[in-house]
């Protein structure tokens, strides 16, 4: 009797009602419906049989991710450019005598407000024979000039709009798109103290043009009192000239006379 009483037990132990069998398949990850078992299972072969299944699915999961080296194909240019040993851009016969980053707006009469122009180093630049110092500013990147003209007398630098850090000044002659523009500027710096920098080679740069247009003027009017004077040397040769022609004439009479 205690065998009987037993045998149920061990056979509800042993026996499962429904199982779920998880199945990799080459389209995904699925799984299929509750399949049913009247019979005993053995738990351990189905852990096996899945960590084989696993195992086989991420091998060939692997194999699909695997990228077959591409071809090295080499295809001729139609057309060849030629590379340009040197790029000139004229700031090589110059020196640098100030540089600092700023930023440049310029005012647009049309619209009756300001656009920015660019930012980058603003520089001053002077020539090394000519000995004129122009403002040059270049936009960061693209290095396309927008500023470029001499520091001349009538230029005025003036605070923009009370601000410490930013100068407004107009330029009558400005060649940063290739023609001369009349051109009313503004640049402002990081701090006032970079833009007290910027004034004050500001004002060198146009003393230093100034004394140099003076000197140049100044060089033909002391030519002028030369040539005066040469002229007077020749308006004095000239008589002694003409009385020695007629000298000559005199005496050729006397000459006939006395044959």
């Amino acid at each position: 009797m205690a065998d009987n009483e037993n045998q149920p037990t061990v056979q509800k132990e042993t026996r499962l009602s429904a199982i779920y069998i998880p199945m990799r398949v080459m389209s995904g990850m699925t799984y299929t419906k509750a399949e049913h078992y009247s019979h005993p299972v053995d738990t351990q072969k189905l852990t096996m049989k899945l960590q084989r299944l696993q195992e086989n699915g991420a091998a060939e999961a692997g194999e699909e991710d695997e990228v077959a080296p591409s071809v090295d194909v080499h295809f001729e240019p139609v057309m060849k450019l030629e590379q340009l040993d040197e790029i000139k851009t004229f700031e090589e016969d110059e020196e640098a005598l100030f540089k600092m980053r700023s930023k440049l707006f310029r005012f647009d009469k049309a619209n009756n407000e300001w656009k920015e122009r660019g930012t980058g180093d603003v520089k001053f630049l002077k020539h090394k024979e000519t000995g004129k110092i122009r403002l040059l500013m270049r936009r960061e990147k693209t290095h396309k000039i927008c500023a470029n003209h001499y520091v001349t007398p009538e230029m005025t630098l003036s605070p923009n709009v009370g601000s410490d850090r930013s100068w407004v000044w107009s330029c009558l002659a400005d060649y940063s798109e290739g023609e001369a523009a009349a051109e009313l500027l503004a640049i402002r710096f990081a701090n006032s103290e970079n833009a007290n920098k910027f004034k004050a080679q500001f004002l060198e740069a146009q003393k230093h043009n100034i004394d140099l247009d003076s000197k140049s003027t100044s060089k033909p009017a002391e030519a002028e009192p030369k040539v005066e004077e040469d002229k007077l040397e020749e308006k004095k040769e000239a008589p002694k000239e003409e009385a020695k022609a007629e000298e000559k004439k005199a005496e050729e009479p006397k000459k006939e006379e006395s044959a």
